[in-house]
């Protein structure tokens, strides 16, 4: 991967319907070379797919916890892991370090939602506790970190 394909990565982290020709216009190359570019960025799993950003309150999702979950001592992190992503309500899941080994992200339409999905969550065998934390307001969530393909930083 070159300065080229890291400009285009970035560009299509802040638009991912950027079109090949406006892709080409901000890198410098035909649409054609920047297809060709993307298409192997894909083969190659550096691009990994394309997803509508939603407000999450406009599709009734207006509550957001962040989970911290204690394992018991025997728990499997990957059949953790496994179940965690059964439950619809969980968005976003991260393997951490520190006291807990995972820390998820859940949204639900309320918080009579909340508690049947921490519920379930604390049902999950190889679940000791959990800490839960309610987010009040976003600041911002998901913005395109470029600073890694910045080309002034000569990567």
């Amino acid at each position: 991967m070159d300065a080229l394909d890291r400009q285009i990565i970035a560009a299509l982290r802040v638009n991912g319907r950027a079109t090949y020709a406006d892709l080409g216009r901000k890198v410098g190359l035909s649409a054609s070379a920047v297809h060709e570019r993307v298409g192997k960025l894909e083969a190659t799993g550096v691009i990994v797919g394309y997803h509508a950003v939603v407000d999450p309150s406009a599709v009734g999702l207006g509550v957001t916890a962040l989970v911290s979950i204690h394992p018991t001592d025997t728990a499997d992190d990957d059949e953790l892991a496994d179940a965690l992503a059964e439950l619809v309500e969980v968005e976003s899941c991260y393997r951490v370090a520190g006291d807990e080994s995972f820390i998820v992200k859940v949204r639900v339409a309320t918080v009579d939602d909340l508690e049947r999905a921490l519920g379930r969550l604390r049902r999950i065998e190889g679940v000791a506790r959990t800490r839960t934390t309610v987010v009040l307001s976003t600041r911002f969530e998901g913005r395109p970190n470029t600073a890694a393909v910045d080309p002034a930083d000569g990567a």
